[in-house]
């Protein structure tokens, strides 16, 4: 169900998932442990109280006491989303919580990755996960589908990415697929795309 809009009347700002409707309660707190607010600006996890949130998850208690938890005697849906909320009131989506990479201690969202390798003019496609690292703990993987008749290699994606993002976050792999897998809706699966890399040797 609906929980946030872009008001009809109003401010519109490019990127924002708008704010919350008027029977939804909406907080960011930390994507840790999920219990302290965060501050306007600052990204978090993303929860809501209101009347047409899930009642549980079928026959997966386990699942619905992770998603549906109480803070100050009321119970809020932990959406696993992250994002941020601005001066405005406006909601701001960055990523999902599970998507999240983390290497050499810094946090990295991978559709920030993902929107400067699709400007790439060779680029039709991408998808970019943690894979594991012996070093880093984990690093960022791209995996690109590149247009027809177009040519790139590892190395142009990576100088790419040098230019536009801090170094912590350009990706230390690349691998050029023909396709990608997705869902039935055209969502790319970031997560089977990192599951040979995470499987045991």
């Amino acid at each position: 169900m609906a929980c946030c809009v872009n008001p009809v009347r109003g401010t519109n700002k490019i990127g924002s998932i708008g704010v919350p409707i008027p029977d939804v309660e909406v907080r960011i707190v930390d994507a840790e442990e999920g219990t302290a607010p965060m501050p306007t600006g600052e990204v978090g996890e993303l929860i809501l109280r209101a009347p047409q949130y899930m009642a549980e998850y079928w026959n997966n208690p386990l699942e619905t006491a992770d998603t549906l938890r109480q803070h100050d005697g009321e119970t809020w849906l932990h959406t696993g989303d992250l994002a941020y909320m601005d001066e405005d009131g406006y909601l701001f989506l960055v990523d999902r919580k599970k998507d999240l990479i983390k290497t050499s201690g810094f946090q990295v969202w991978p559709r920030e990755i993902e929107e400067v390798i699709s400007a790439l003019p060779a680029v039709l496609e991408v998808g970019v996960a943690g894979v594991p690292d012996p070093m880093k703990g984990e690093i960022a993987k791209a995996w690109v589908v590149l247009k027809p008749g177009a040519s790139a290699t590892e190395d142009d994606v990576r100088a790419y990415c040098r230019e536009r993002l801090a170094p912590y976050k350009v990706p230390g792999r690349v691998e050029f697929r023909s396709e990608l897998p997705k869902t039935m809706v055209g969502k790319i699966l970031r997560r089977a795309l990192a599951a040979a890399d995470r499987a045991p040797a």
